[in-house]
């Protein structure tokens, strides 16, 4: 993996907008959501339901500027953070050059049969450690 950070490409639809032509604020979260992917595959490359192995145990986000529009958002996602069991997404939105929002999620590795999370193996945390963001 050569980059350290993945990126994904949106364009606001007409319905995600609120009467000022803004995107709506519970937009943008599911955004991040869908950028997380990437992510999502380290721990679980086929995304298979029944096999999932992550929960989510924390999010923050803080709008910096208003989102539009009819025009393209680049949401920038890396890791910002590796512990024994979780670890911390970081996540941006950009917009025309200016960032929009920025988001962390605290995930855990978690296995639903026994509801306890689990250690991330090394072999995921060196492809966690890859994901800087710079």
């Amino acid at each position: 993996m050569s980059e350290t950070f993945f990126s994904l490409e949106i364009q606001p639809r007409f319905n995600e907008t609120d009467g000022l032509g803004h995107i709506n604020n519970t937009v943008l979260p599911v955004w991040f959501e869908a950028a997380r992917e990437p992510v999502f595959e380290i721990f679980n490359p086929s995304l298979d339901l029944s096999q999932w192995n992550l929960i989510v145990a924390g999010f923050t986000i803080a709008y910096t500027s208003p989102t539009n529009y009819g025009k393209p958002v680049s949401v920038k996602t890396w890791i910002s953070q590796v512990g024994n069991s979780s670890f911390e997404v970081a996540q941006q939105s950009w917009q025309e050059g200016k960032m929009t929002a920025e988001a962390k999620t605290t995930l855990v590795h978690y296995d639903y049969g026994i509801d306890k999370s689990q250690p991330i193996s090394a072999e995921v945390k060196s492809q966690l450690a890859k994901l800087t963001g710079e």
